[in-house]
């Protein structure tokens, strides 16, 4: 798609590049959605990729990853030997993209487009993460995971800002996990990608639901619940927030957020991450 309202592109943006945000830039990652569709309110880009940040950091702390790192590079990643760390690979596998897209396409954008069926999303919600935010007057803020999508593609970033990088807690890349994911097709869009955690010494249980709803949602729990505790703090959700589009209805979605929440729970009690 030709974005022709485009005037300029800057092409080396400063390193805190919120100073030269106006109305009607666009920040440029990998572009697979901004070169995808009309932007009529686009006038002129500014290059992120120029910047050269880290795509990923391991380190005793957990993990950075830069928002610009695409999503090969994250599926491609060998890092510690961390029991989490195969979540990596199945959230890139949950992405409908082809090998093109795979290659350029970025964890950031993914998360900053904010769709329900974003696994990047997904995964850095269940793994407990944290977004750093820079804002255009050069201040930054960080956010955790779970509180930044607000609704389909709706999120909390302000005009200008931009998220910088993501981090994972070591303590969450120790979990054990279970994931579940469906989707109408072999290679269609999630219509419900859920993931669930816990600690290797406890019998927590963090449970993450994507794809199904307009906005992640996480129910924690101190211990394993029973069957029926699981399911009635399903079925306690909104009605709103059950995600309703040619993928699956509310009510097939909540159905199926319940089939697999029992599974997972399943799965970790019995001490066999999947």
């Amino acid at each position: 798609m030709d974005v022709n309202t485009v005037k300029d592109v800057v092409r080396r943006p400063a390193q805190r590049p919120g100073s030269q945000w106006r109305d009607g830039d666009a920040w440029l990652a990998g572009g697979s959605w901004l070169f995808s569709d009309k932007q009529p309110a686009v006038r002129r880009l500014i290059d992120l990729e120029a910047l050269r940040w880290d795509p990923l950091h391991a380190s005793d702390a957990g993990l950075e990853i830069g928002a610009t790192c695409t999503i090969a590079q994250l599926y491609a990643f060998r890092g510690p030997d961390w029991r989490a760390a195969p979540l990596f690979a199945t959230s890139c596998e949950a992405f409908l993209a082809s090998f093109k897209v795979w290659n350029s396409a970025t964890v950031g954008g993914n998360i900053c487009m904010s769709l329900p069926a974003g696994p990047m999303i997904t995964m850095t919600v269940a793994l407990e993460g944290a977004y750093t935010l820079w804002a255009a007057d050069g201040s930054e803020r960080v956010v955790e995971a779970v509180d930044f999508v607000t609704g389909d593609h709706a999120n909390v970033l302000a005009p200008g800002e931009l998220l910088r990088k993501i981090d994972i807690p070591i303590h969450a890349l120790r979990k054990r996990h279970a994931h579940r994911h469906f989707t109408l097709t072999k290679l269609g869009r999630s219509t419900i990608f859920m993931i669930g955690t816990q600690s290797p010494d406890t019998a927590d249980l963090l449970l993450t639901i994507t794809a199904a709803t307009t906005h992640p949602i996480r129910l924690a729990f101190d211990a394993v619940p029973d069957a029926d505790e699981l399911q009635a703090r399903i079925d306690a959700l909104p009605d709103d927030v059950w995600f309703d589009d040619p993928n699956g209805s509310p009510d097939h979605r909540h159905h199926l957020a319940k089939h697999y929440a029992e599974e997972i729970r399943m799965d970790l009690a019995a001490g066999a991450p999947r």
